[in-house]
């Protein structure tokens, strides 16, 4: 995670933890769900087959379900499946 959307800057793991301890449970499992599956929809490049397609369309899905809730506790967390924030 980073603070900045211009450069990225490491957050020390304390400072995290800090940050989390003030989140709501499902908020933070909602955050890693995004992360998880941004990655997952980046890995699919180029000519897909259909198995290939499905597993981009299940990990879409899963963006949009953890999107839903980072949106509901604050929009700015929302993550696109390139990984970026919004």
């Amino acid at each position: 995670m980073t603070v900045s959307r211009l450069i990225p800057v490491p957050i020390p793991d304390r400072v995290a933890v800090l940050i989390g301890s003030c989140m709501p449970l499902g908020v933070l499992q909602a955050e890693v769900d995004a992360e998880c599956a941004a990655r997952e929809v980046q890995r699919f490049r180029g000519p897909m087959c259909a198995e290939d397609q499905a597993d981009r369309e299940h990990a879409l899905g899963a963006l949009a379900r953890a999107n839903k809730v980072l949106a509901a506790y604050n929009p700015g967390l929302i993550l696109r499946p390139g990984g970026g924030i919004r």
